[in-house]
């Protein structure tokens, strides 16, 4: 029946959002009472950052829920998004094998990168322009590596599906919190190894897509969207999302502390 009500509405807001929200169930628990509340329904498109990014350039969303920095103020410079709003943040993982043959375990990521380089153990990169893929590539350049090799695998994939690869390869990965925490338990190959390091810090963000460069966008409706995850609702979902299930956040909220 509230299906039903959501499409007879006619409103269907369309968000472009990173895979780790929809992989982790996060938007389960989060978009359901928006919809309620507005009496609309919402079309998620779970992508890797950059594609999201894309699809919005090319107006075809109306607001984005992304994790990379850099290319959102881009975004927003490029004239595409109105503001971006902080929403949640968690933090990356490397994990690997469990007899973790390179032994990166409790080591910096820096560090954990350049011996992954320098024992040429197996890496299974995302590969797909996301924002983890891209945080990933920021460790290697800042390590001063160019990774490259029979041992660098790329996935071209969303994050679930690369954790599957690395365990099925007995190989190593970064991964973002929520989808680790979501599917550890079908990983039976795969440890954490390295956390609790101030470069996997992963911020995530919402932005409306600019009525003035796309005038179909429903932006109001968007508008919407942006107070509800930022507002106290949202957040206190945010907050406690994850807590029963998997024994700890995997999202921690950035507008009310």
């Amino acid at each position: 029946m509230f299906l039903t009500i959501c499409y007879l509405s006619g409103i269907v807001l369309t968000l472009a959002s990173t895979t780790s929200t929809l992989d982790s169930g996060l938007f389960d628990v989060l978009i359901p009472p928006f919809e309620k509340k507005y009496n609309c329904k919402v079309k998620v498109i779970a992508v890797g950052t950059g594609q999201a990014i894309r699809l919005a350039k090319d107006g075809n969303a109306d607001v984005i829920l992304v994790h990379d920095r850099k290319s959102e103020e881009q975004f927003i410079s490029g004239g595409y998004g109105v503001k971006r709003f902080d929403v949640m943040h968690n933090d990356f993982f490397i994990v690997g094998p469990k007899n973790d043959p390179a032994k990166i375990k409790g080591l910096k990521s820096l560090d954990a990168f350049r011996k992954l380089y320098e024992m040429k153990s197996a890496f299974v990169s995302r590969g797909d322009d996301s924002g983890t893929n891209r945080k990933e590539l920021y460790l290697w350049e800042k390590s001063g590596i160019k990774p490259s090799g029979k041992w660098y695998i790329e996935s071209g994939s969303g994050m679930e599906v690369t954790l599957r690869i690395a365990n099925e390869k007995i190989a190593y990965t970064l991964c973002d919190r929520a989808t680790w925490l979501s599917h550890k338990k079908e990983l039976d190959a795969l440890d954490l190894l390295v956390k609790d390091d101030n470069e996997l810090y992963n911020p995530y963000s919402v932005i409306a897509v600019s009525p003035s460069k796309y005038p179909w966008v429903k932006y109001d409706m968007a508008k919407k969207f942006i107070e509800f995850i930022t507002g106290a609702e949202g957040q206190d979902i945010i907050k406690n999302y994850g807590v029963d299930k998997f024994g700890e956040r995997l999202f921690f909220p950035d507008v009310i502390k």
